[in-house]
């Protein structure tokens, strides 16, 4: 399954609903779930807020999640799709000899 990392900051409107968090985790996680998209969440202290490290069906999946997310205004996202070691490796043994 295709790996993604999240980078998150809240927006003014994240910091004052903050009190709403547990909540809107818990919508998410279920909304997620059923996109069969799994995520770890760490909260972080520096550039970004929150970094979560997500595996999702496909790169859609991913894009129509992190718009549902961002609608609603608690959050502005940056997603970077990643790559395993072995996945990586495997493009690199695919370079042309030089």
């Amino acid at each position: 399954m295709p790996h993604y990392i999240v980078l998150a900051n809240f927006t003014d409107d994240g910091v004052r609903s903050m009190r709403d968090l547990s909540t809107q985790i818990q919508a998410a996680n279920k909304r997620l779930a059923a996109a069969g998209i799994k995520v770890q969440r760490f909260f972080t202290l520096g550039q970004y807020d929150v970094v979560s490290l997500v595996e999702a069906p496909n790169d859609e999946a991913v894009a129509a999640e992190t718009l549902v997310i961002g609608s609603h205004g608690h959050v502005r996202t940056t997603t970077l799709k990643a790559f395993t070691e072995s996945e990586f490796l495997k493009l690199v043994e695919r370079l042309p000899k030089a």
